[in-house]
């Protein structure tokens, strides 16, 4: 009955494109089937049995802890202003150059990202903030669209990145499984941790490739990024004004990612020190009140209990879409693919990538990747190298016309007199820049799994 798998899998896209909720659909849909199948007589109802065990794994699992204090961070920083001073401050700094602008929102971008990993979040703030001022100093539309879309993404790959955290852990049960299906009973492991390390190199290539492309468009195409008619501040008290905006937002990621990548302290442990680290810092600037605490936490709850209720509706899915066999069909598919484990990585990749047109990562997170994962790496793939690609790959699904979310998440706050196709316009050269980086990385893996092995062995 595997064609009833494939069936399972399409009745849940179609309902997703009808616009019920993500998390209803998954697991509503699957019971659905999953009372067809026993009245058929052909789907066995212990599998629905192990449902209560993976719940309570859910409820118990410390990495996923992790979660609501990473957004709890985030929000937080995002409410304190971070981002406002951050551009105010590098736009001073780079304003003596060409394309100066450009460059600090990309900079500011990967801070955001390596302080919040909330990619709809980094967009709009940044939308809001940078593009009216990159409009009235003459800058293109497209190319300001562009370079705030691409930034505002790469909260997808720069830890502490939610995405990365989701995927550290369905990794690690993938990769355990895909271990034991070969007959090895004492299993490695894959951490967030090991996903963080592996995530930084590519994550500052990518950002070096941004800033190169928006230095090469202003030497290119000078018109389309305005010299500065003026520039604002002495070089002693720009000095100053640097040193207190990057200062305790750079120190608050050390804190983090570095406690992380030291082995001083787990994910989890790592995002407490975030949240506590994003609220001392948001009373040291005046900005967090009880009214605006309320504000963040209720934000919290609402995307954390999000997060979990996807979850637990993509086990159910799982666990039904298992028992009609849809994970032998999926494995007997991808092994006899031309091209062997290349073709099959391909084909897994080219699925995502289209996927994340209509579903968020968090769906593909859980939904996919335990279906292919333990496939990939039973194949002998690196499991931090094949979470590093399919981070990029959704990165670049989410940035590529004309269904990328990062494109809906700027259209809601550009103005009126940017049109959809200027903001189309500006982000292809970006999603060229990640196709590349996909195929850097698929040519030298040992760009992702050298810092993974000298801290981790």
């Amino acid at each position: 009955m595997e064609w009833m798998s494939a069936l399972l899998f399409l009745a849940v896209i179609l309902v997703l494109l009808a616009g019920f909720p993500v998390a209803f659909t998954l697991g509503g849909t699957a019971l659905v089937f999953a009372g067809i199948g026993i009245a058929a007589g052909v789907f066995d109802a212990a599998f629905l049995a192990s449902i209560p065990n993976r719940l309570y794994g859910i409820m118990g699992n410390e990495t996923l802890v992790a979660v609501p204090l990473f957004v709890f961070m985030g929000i937080t920083l995002e409410r304190a202003r971070i981002a406002e001073e951050l551009l105010d401050t590098l736009s001073a700094l780079f304003g003596r150059v060409r394309g100066g602008l450009g460059i600090s929102v990309t900079l500011v971008g990967m801070l955001l990202a390596a302080s919040t990993g909330i990619v709809g979040a980094t967009v709009v703030t940044m939308g809001l903030l940078s593009l009216p001022t990159m409009l009235k100093r003459g800058y293109s539309p497209s190319v300001a669209c562009g370079t705030i879309c691409a930034s505002g993404t790469l909260g997808q790959i720069i830890p502490p990145s939610i995405i990365l955290v989701l995927l550290g852990d369905v990794l690690s049960s993938a990769y355990q499984e895909a271990q034991l299906e070969q007959g090895i009973f004492s299993p490695e492991t894959v951490s967030v941790g090991d996903l963080f390390a592996g995530a930084l190199v590519p994550g500052l290539l990518l950002v070096a490739l941004y800033v190169a492309y928006v230095a090469a468009t202003a030497f290119l195409r000078p018109e389309s990024m305005p010299a500065p008619d003026d520039v604002t501040g002495d070089g002693e008290h720009l000095g100053a004004r640097i040193f207190r905006a990057l200062l305790p937002p750079l120190g608050l990621i050390l804190a983090v990612l570095g406690s992380i990548l030291a082995g001083i302290a787990t994910p989890t442990e790592a995002a407490a020190v975030g949240a506590m680290g994003a609220m001392l810092l948001a009373l040291g600037r005046r900005q967090l009140d009880l009214p605006r605490l309320r504000e963040i936490m209720e934000g919290t709850v609402r995307v954390s209990s999000m997060v979990f209720l996807i979850l637990i509706g993509a086990s159910v899915f799982s666990v039904v879409f298992r028992g009609y066999g849809g994970d032998d069909a999926v494995a007997e598919i991808l092994s006899g693919l031309p091209g062997g484990v290349f073709g099959a990585v391909v084909v897994v990749m080219l699925v995502m990538f289209l996927l994340g047109f209509v579903l968020d990562f968090i769906e593909i997170t859980f939904v996919v990747v335990p279906i292919v994962g333990p496939v990939l790496l039973a194949m002998g793939l690196d499991p931090v190298w094949l979470g590093v690609m399919i981070a990029i790959n959704l990165q670049t699904s989410f940035l590529t016309p004309p269904f990328g979310f990062a494109l809906f998440y700027l259209r809601g706050v550009a103005p009126e007199t940017v049109r959809t196709g200027q903001i189309y316009r500006g982000v292809i050269p970006f999603v060229i820049i990640q196709l590349a980086t996909l195929g850097v990385l698929a040519l030298w893996p040992e760009l992702v799994t050298w810092l993974p092995d000298r801290i981790y062995g």
